[in-house]
């Protein structure tokens, strides 16, 4: 049944996935995701309108906050 299990992290894989944060300048919009490092192309995965939340984003993925690539 799994009532006390505890909840899995959500596997990336690190060698093909940067993890990044796109931010916007006009309206301080941060969106979460990942790069794909063969193409370049980057994945969005949720959106953050704190840095808490963006910090919650990393916790919930093992990533620490100093890892991430920052886009404008």
């Amino acid at each position: 049944m799994g009532l006390f299990h505890r909840k899995k992290a959500p596997a990336f894989d690190a060698e093909a996935l940067q993890p990044a944060v796109r931010k916007s300048y006009c309206n301080r919009e941060m969106t979460f995701g990942f790069i794909e490092k063969a193409t370049g192309k980057f994945r969005p995965y949720s959106c953050a309108n704190s840095q808490a939340e963006l910090e919650a984003c990393c916790r919930e993925y093992g990533i620490k906050i100093e890892d991430l690539k920052t886009i404008y």
